[in-house]
């Protein structure tokens, strides 16, 4: 038995029934019904996780997976027969029928961070408002000025592409809040102050490396090697984890990506791309509805783009039932029942499969070994198989990760080194506000020198036009003070500020749109204010 029948069109699982002789497949026609592998620490999801790869990458299906532990780098180098788990693997391999046969599969390695592989970034503009108020952990308030924000930069053709430009735009927001305010809502300055500070610590976290250009293309990571076997793309999430929101928000912001970008292909005969989430409940825990609810609508029609979504997590409780009902293919490992909450939870994971007559279901799921699963796969015309007890087949790559300098080796192969190690930073919101408001700033600085100008022999010009006959007999005061003198101060003074008003008024004119208006209500609201 192979890893992969094209002709058929399935994937080689395990075996299953009571001697394990009976193969247990996955349809590939089916693949794209999405799937769920959950179990206890240490009952083998990882292992599950791997062949399954390993099998899409034979199918010529690319694969994007999240390394949580750092083991899945393996995959990029073969088994060997010398290592210490071949003969348990060989074992398992003949009572399943299995032939072994070590290999390596095509890897490209991914890091936020780009240190164990290539840098991955994205922009705030193609993450969009919601999925950054989910990473800031923002209120609803606050939620609305970024909302604004990101209104506000397209309509003037800002573009967001790193955390800088995002703070130089709410910095915006803040000083023109009161106008911005009349036209989107209530912008209030305490929320910017809140959402700078939420980007401030994410920066000191090192998020800021998430954005930026050039941003992660979908044809880099959907690809096939000379062979024709597909690319798997690993990104290193052992560091990631210590920041669960991050690492939740950026693989949302990939399932999103490829639901917006790719075109629609119906039911092809095999997924064109597969894509696992590993602890998967981070991307539940908290999370609002309307995200939930983007998740399950992600999930529904996904699959009609070509993509095969999996969900790693320890139990199928931590996958909300909206989202489970999507998964038609389910890899089950054992689950501990040792509290009264983990026997519910055991009855409720049994009950979401198609039961077997030969065996209770939960009992099954409390005592299968490592390495051993319950397992269901849609079958004909996507009914729902019966529940099977299922050795899972060992994996060809090596189990465990490659060394340092194997993986330095294989990112010097990777072309991608070219494309994505340097950053790239082109005009963007953050040098567009800065020379917007460098340009009122000089054109305020001329107003004020040609004031300056008019004032030297103004006074007296004003004056003589000013005269009448009978202003020689002013009345003074009983201080001294003549009543036409403070008259005519009172006159220049308003003439000033009338001249002054409308050379700000024409220079708004001159910047032309909304925004330049703002800036030099800004920069010359001290002229207006003093009158």
């Amino acid at each position: 038995m192979k890893t992969v029948d094209l002709e058929q069109g399935v994937v080689f699982v395990g075996g299953g029934g009571a001697d394990y002789a009976e193969p247990q497949h996955l349809l590939l026609k089916y693949a794209n019904r999405h799937g769920l592998i959950a179990g206890a620490t240490g009952t083998g999801k990882t292992v599950t996780l791997q062949t399954l790869a390993e099998s899409f990458s034979d199918a010529g299906v690319p694969v994007f997976m999240a390394d949580v532990k750092g083991d899945l780098s393996g995959i990029a180098k073969p088994g060997s027969a010398d290592a210490k788990l071949h003969q348990p693997f060989s074992q398992r391999a003949e009572k399943i029928g299995f032939d072994l046969r070590y290999d390596r599969y095509p890897v490209t390695f991914w890091d936020i961070w780009g240190e164990q592989g290539h840098p991955v970034r994205t922009t705030p503009a193609e993450m969009g408002p919601l999925l950054l108020s989910r990473l800031l952990e923002l209120t609803e308030a606050q939620e609305g000025v970024m909302n604004i924000a990101f209104r506000v930069a397209d309509e003037q053709g800002l573009a967001l592409l790193d955390l800088a430009d995002l703070q130089a735009m709410l910095v915006w927001v803040g000083q023109n809040a009161k106008d911005l305010s009349l036209k989107y809502g209530n912008v209030s300055t305490a929320s910017v102050g809140a959402i700078q500070r939420r980007l401030l610590v994410l920066e000191n976290q090192g998020g800021d490396r998430l954005f930026g250009e050039p941003a992660l293309a979908l044809s880099d990571i959907i690809r096939q090697d000379a062979g024709g076997k597909g690319v798997i793309n690993v990104l290193a999430a052992d560091k990631l984890m210590n920041a669960p929101r991050l690492y939740a928000t950026f693989l949302l912001w990939l399932l999103s990506e490829l639901f917006e970008q790719l075109p629609e292909v119906g039911d092809p005969d095999k997924p064109r791309v597969a894509f696992f989430f590993d602890e998967a409940h981070l991307l539940f825990d908290d999370a609002p509805a309307a995200l939930i609810d983007k998740v399950e609508q992600v999930a529904r029609l996904i699959r009609s783009k070509g993509v095969s979504i999996w969900f790693v997590t320890q139990n199928p409780a931590d996958v909300p039932d909206s989202v489970l009902g999507q998964l038609g293919n389910r890899v089950q490992h054992a689950l501990r029942a040792f509290t009264a909450k983990d026997q519910k939870a055991l009855r409720q994971a049994a009950e979401n499969y198609r039961a077997n007559p030969g065996f209770d279901t939960a009992e099954a799921i409390q005592h299968v070994g490592t390495g051993e699963a319950v397992t269901s796969f849609l079958e004909a015309k996507g009914v729902p198989g019966m529940v099977r007890r299922t050795l899972i087949r060992p994996p060809q790559s090596q189990l465990g990760p490659v060394s340092a300098a194997e993986r330095a080796a294989i990112m010097a192969a990777s072309g991608m080194g070219l494309k994505y190690d340097q950053t790239v930073d082109r005009e963007s919101a953050r040098e567009m506000l800065a020379a917007r408001a460098a340009d009122a700033a000089r054109q305020a600085e001329k107003a004020a020198a040609d004031d300056d100008l008019f004032q030297m022999d103004g006074d007296g010009f004003r004056q003589g036009r000013r005269y009448r006959a009978g202003d020689d007999d002013t009345r003074r005061t009983s201080t001294g003070t003549s009543t036409g003198s403070r008259q005519t101060s009172r006159s220049a003074a308003s003439r000033s500020d009338s001249i002054a008003e409308a050379f700000g008024k024409s220079l708004a004119r001159q910047v032309g749109t909304q925004a330049g208006r703002a800036l030099v209500r800004g920069v010359l609201g001290s002229l207006f204010r003093a009158r």
